[in-house]
């Protein structure tokens, strides 16, 4: 019995989602689809702005554009990681992240790619001679062909700026689906990490397989400039509140937010505008039945509100676990590589008065009687002015990046990189922050797609934040002991997460300002073999889901029909274990937990 529903739990905690398993990953070229030829209308360069997020939508729509533009793509220049960051001199800007050869080889059938301008058209690039563009993510394919393309054809270059971490809309036209299949291409299949990171990565995995259990990736999304444009600062109640406020006022300046600077962060949490707290992903995780003992990587390169937020989760899953607990200091500088040693910050006292200017100062001081002179200020000692937040105590206006932190901004690229290998590998992931609304794509929200994409059927959480927030206010006074009913809501509003209602919600909010955290119809076709699906639409005629095309012979293969075996278990299927548990007691999923770690091999096919 005790094995039986050992089993059963494990299905339904780690199982893939069996509704979901006829989806392929297919996004190879379906129709008509010329090579590229030499003799194209000219070379693009662009300049791309942005962290690990942006970068990676940025680079596909660029080649997307090329294509449409019939251009050469010059190699874009990863601003956050140029030499003038502080960098390794052994990478150039793109070099420092992806694998250049790999990405011109990859799109050689669909692309022209050359690492740089030819030699006549340097000179005129760097006195500004070809016309610059700024495109908006949400810039139409009508605005590249009537804007961007005479020009192209009369000056042979033109520079893009990209800021906004991407310069083409999301969703495109049905007649451009080829184009929205290499988008595909390029995100998961080009543009690979370079050799280095791939082997650390690689090596962390295995290292989190080794426990012998499966493990869940969860990425909290707790970043400065999505908490301050929705407006989430009085979730934090400390420093963070000022640092949040501050750049919502710069964003207020700049046009990029059009309200007011003091909204009401508890409103914007009840309305899902605001991120899932680590302390909240925890107990949904345990309402979810996970134990204590499961193993959590804690994806992000930084965590805006530091590892305080972490505690709560931290005691509830003691086997929390990232990049710095995978990996020794020596296997992370490696990956860096040799670096110019940067001038050490050390605080010097001010040079002391000499006995003359003493003297001066006081015949200055004016007429007597004369107050005591103020006590001498008090020493900032450097553990007080180390951190990004150390400004913030001293001026008001933010200082402008030291040499230091430009150079830890392009490694966290690299530490990116390397959670978001993890995350796609992970048997279960959990997002804390995506579909914020904001126009810009998120980590989370790229990895749920390419999580999709490679195999739709793996267990990637979808929650709705304003669902969950409902829920907890219905238990805030009690929530590390919440009632059974509530434990079943959750379980019920999470299973479905996973399932078809998930991907429907998700392609209704997540599209629209993100293609790769949603890439189906277009680049997944359905097992003819399985079950059938109804096709879903939405109130503007855009098929949701189910209207995949088939795949072709060669895929329909056994292991393929085999998922017909994996299960998504519903919330009603769980009331068993419940039941179970009470029945055995509290030691009951401990024992269950032990006999996972020490007698059975987890297998991710059953």
């Amino acid at each position: 019995m005790i094995f039986l529903t050992l089993y059963r739990l494990n299905k339904r905690l780690w199982g893939t989602v069996r509704s979901l398993a006829s989806l392929q990953p297919y996004a190879n070229p379906r129709n008509s689809y010329p090579v590229p030829n030499e003799n194209t209308n000219g070379f693009i360069f662009a300049k791309i702005f942005g962290g690990f997020e942006k970068i990676r939508s940025s680079i596909c729509d660029l080649v997307t554009i090329s294509r449409l533009l019939n251009a050469t793509l010059v190699i874009p220049e990863i601003q956050e990681s140029t030499r003038s960051k502080q960098i390794s001199y052994k990478f150039k800007s793109f070099s420092y992240l992806y694998d250049e050869e790999q990405f011109i080889a990859s799109l050689k059938n669909d692309v022209n790619i050359v690492k740089s301008l030819p030699e006549h058209l340097k000179a005129a690039r760097r006195s500004n001679e070809f016309p610059i563009f700024k495109p908006k993510n949400s810039a139409s394919p009508n605005f590249y062909i009537k804007e961007i393309l005479p020009n192209l054809k009369k000056a042979k270059v033109v520079g893009l700026i990209i800021t906004e971490g991407g310069c083409l809309q999301s969703i495109l036209p049905p007649s451009m689906s080829e184009f929205q299949r290499l988008r595909c291409r390029v995100a998961f299949h080009a543009l690979q990490f370079r050799s280095e990171i791939q082997t650390l990565g690689r090596q962390m995995v295995e290292r989190l397989r080794a426990w012998g259990q499966p493990f869940l990736s969860y990425h909290p999304g707790l970043v400065r400039d999505t908490l301050a444009y929705h407006g989430c600062a009085e979730l934090f109640q400390d420093v963070h509140t000022e640092l949040i406020q501050y750049r919502r006022a710069q964003m207020i300046r700049q046009g990029i937010v059009s309200d007011e600077l003091n909204v009401d962060s508890h409103l914007q949490r009840e309305n899902g505008s605001c991120p899932l707290m680590p302390e909240e992903v925890g107990l949904l995780l345990r309402a979810m039945g996970y134990p204590s003992k499961t193993i959590i990587y804690l994806a992000g390169s930084q965590t805006f509100g530091g590892q305080r937020l972490l505690i709560p989760l931290r005691a509830m899953f003691a086997n929390l676990v990232d990049r710095t607990s995978l990996c020794s200091k020596t296997e992370l500088s490696d990956l860096v590589g040799p670096e110019t040693p940067l001038p050490s910050d050390i605080f010097q006292l001010p040079r002391p008065k000499s006995e003359s200017e003493i003297k001066e100062e006081w015949s200055r001081a004016g007429p007597r009687p004369r107050p005591l002179p103020p006590p001498p200020e008090r020493r900032i000692y450097p553990h007080e002015k180390e951190g990004w937040y150390g400004w913030i105590t001293e001026t008001d206006k933010e200082p402008n990046p030291s040499p230091r932190d430009l150079r830890m901004q392009a490694h966290r690229l690299l530490w990116d990189a390397l959670d978001y290998i993890i995350s796609v590998e992970a048997d279960a992931f959990f997002p804390g922050f995506n579909n914020d609304g904001s126009g810009w794509p998120d980590f989370s929200g790229l990895v749920m797609g390419q999580r999709l994409y490679e195999r739709a059927s793996s267990r990637t959480y979808r929650p709705d934040r304003k669902t969950i927030a409902a829920l907890f206010d219905i238990t805030r006074g009690n929530m590390y002991h919440p009632k059974h009913d509530w434990t079943l809501s959750v379980k019920e509003h999470l299973n479905k997460s996973l399932s078809e209602e998930g991907l429907i919600r998700q392609s209704l909010l997540s599209k629209p300002n993100s293609f790769l955290s949603h890439p189906l119809p277009e680049c997944s076709c359905r097992i003819s073999s399985l079950e059938l699906t109804k096709q879903t639409e939405g109130k503007d005629g855009r098929v949701l889901y189910g209207d995949e095309h088939e795949c072709p012979i060669w895929m329909q293969s056994a292991e393929a029909v085999g998922v017909r075996n994996d299960d998504v278990e519903s919330a009603e299927d769980d009331n068993d274990v419940v039941e179970q548990q009470e029945r055995n007691g509290p030691d009951f999923t401990t024992s269950l937990t032990s006999t996972i770690d020490h007698d059975e091999e987890w297998d991710p096919n059953d």
